[in-house]
């Protein structure tokens, strides 16, 4: 790897998406010393709560505490996240500058069509990315990922695979917490779905998806390919 490689480059149309679905894996992974990078397609402008400063900076404390290497925003528009080629261009850069082995994106159904609207455009630029002849903005050398991931925001759908994240669960939790503008309510605040419970709600999902796998906590993940476990699979059982 070079200086600016990374093992795991993970993908969300908002600042906290990428907590949301997978704030457990990264923290995880970090812990062993592997690179990781969170690349936030936009600013999140439109949201409802908070400005575009204050979740900068709840952005660069749930990094911090789940251990990330690089965090990257695009400043692609908030509710712009349409398929163009000129967007697509901008994340191929990124994923050939920043040469991770796995991307990982959010699931592509998902109420907020923004989460959709990312899958799709990761989902065209990874290809991108590996074609020799394929011109970025910076004329970067082509780069192939070995795996797409896609992880899960709002949805619970059937996970082709389970990360164990009981030992990370608090640092999940504090990194969704470090977003007080999108899940505290206060006198100030507009309502919305993330400020009732949602953290909760998160954590209740993993908990569900540790039971299926009989540990504590688990994050899901969808994989559009079969997965190739080990060529000795009763070495899988000892």
């Amino acid at each position: 790897m070079n200086d600016r490689s990374l093992h795991i480059l993970a993908f969300g149309a908002h600042p906290d998406d990428v907590e949301i679905g997978m704030g457990g894996t990264i923290a995880k992974y970090a812990r062993k010393g592997y690179k990781i990078g969170i690349c936030d397609l936009t600013l999140a402008e439109l949201s409802s709560n908070g400005t575009v400063e204050r979740r900068q900076q709840e952005a660069k404390e749930a990094a911090d505490i789940l251990g990330v290497t690089e965090r990257i925003n695009l400043r692609l528009p908030d509710r712009g996240l349409l398929k163009n080629e000129a967007f697509i261009n901008k994340i191929v850069s990124v994923i050939r500058e920043y040469r991770p082995s796995l991307v990982f994106a959010p699931y592509w159904v998902d109420r907020h069509p923004d989460h959709g609207n990312c899958a799709a455009l990761v989902e065209e630029a990874v290809f991108s990315a590996a074609i020799r002849r394929y011109e970025d903005e910076r004329g970067l050398p082509a780069h192939r990922v070995k795996s797409l991931y896609f992880y899960m925001i709002n949805g619970f759908q059937q996970p082709s695979f389970l990360v164990d994240i009981s030992d990370v669960i608090e640092l999940k939790l504090a990194s969704l917490r470090a977003y007080k503008s999108q899940f505290e309510k206060t006198a100030d605040s507009v309502d919305t779905p993330l400020t009732n419970g949602y953290i909760e709600t998160v954590e209740s999902r993993e908990r569900l998806f540790g039971k299926e796998a009989g540990v504590s906590f688990a994050e899901g993940f969808i994989s559009k390919k079969p997965i190739l476990i080990s060529d000795d699979l009763l070495g899988e059982m000892k």
